[in-house]
């Protein structure tokens, strides 16, 4: 990747244009890209899922000459993508294979930034609640404003994870986090509500646990915190599961077969 100064960009060749933000899509390509290159191929990249009415919200990309590409099946799913042809690009993240799964600490990890401010759709409520019964620590932007333990510098936050018995994720509705993926790939066993796409990524017994019911979540947590050795077990399944759906080539790949295809059909 390279920086360039927005004034800049008109002079430059490329064969793509990518979006991943609506300002990007409906102001900023008219004012930073030339009528030239604004005919190029052009993807935009939807990383949420619909934050108005989850079913009926139509994207605001209406464009068939276009892609859309989402980061979950349950994204793409649940957007009215229009007359816009739709994919999907699972996430890819990476861990460094020397953090190893622990668990010693017989308490849960929560990863949320700014947790106060975003309130029921991040699982506030949901949080507050186990944490009367279950201890969990909690990081992220703004994590002290809840007793939590702050920000974890992001290469850091692995191995700084991988002390705690399981990964609890309190998230309502929003896309698959990649903290989410990043804990399985480290090795920890994730528990969460069974909405979105964590239907998908955790298996009860073999991954970790999901629930709508918060009181099964809580006797879950109880059970991986007196049973460490099935919070281990739990853990290397979703580690295998993770390298196999979230590793970096794979996503490497998926990016440029997507790419380099829309390029030439746009030819």
């Amino acid at each position: 990747m390279h920086d360039v100064p927005a004034g800049q960009v008109k002079d430059l060749d490329f064969d793509l244009i990518l979006f991943q933000h609506r300002k990007n899509y409906e102001v900023d390509q008219y004012d930073i890209l030339s009528d030239t290159q604004r005919r190029r191929p052009k993807i935009y990249l939807e990383h949420d899922p619909p934050q108005e009415h989850p079913t009926n919200t139509r994207h605001w990309v209406n464009d068939p000459s276009m892609l859309l590409v989402h980061v979950t099946d349950f994204n793409r799913l649940m957007w009215d993508n229009r007359r816009t042809p739709a994919t999907v690009i699972d996430h890819g993240v990476i861990v460094r294979e020397d953090v190893a799964y622990t668990g010693e600490y017989p308490k849960g990890i929560v990863v949320v930034n700014n947790m106060r401010k975003r309130g029921r759709r991040l699982g506030l409520d949901v949080f507050e609640k186990i944490r009367e019964q279950i201890p969990l620590d909690l990081v992220g932007m703004g994590a002290t404003e809840l007793g939590g333990l702050g920000e974890v510098p992001h290469d850091e936050l692995p191995a700084f994870e991988a002390k705690y018995r399981f990964f609890f994720n309190p998230i309502r509705y929003t896309s698959l986090g990649l903290s989410v993926c990043e804990a399985m790939m480290t090795g920890l066993p994730v528990v969460g509500l069974a909405t979105t796409e964590m239907v998908t990524t955790v298996k009860n017994g073999k991954t970790g646990y999901v629930e709508t019911d918060v009181d099964k979540l809580i006797e879950r947590m109880r059970y991986l915190i007196d049973h460490p050795e099935h919070a281990k077990e739990l853990g290397q399944n979703a580690r295998e599961y993770a390298n196999r759906r979230f590793n970096i080539k794979r996503f490497m790949s998926d990016w440029q077969r997507i790419v380099s295809g829309f390029v030439e059909n746009a030819r």
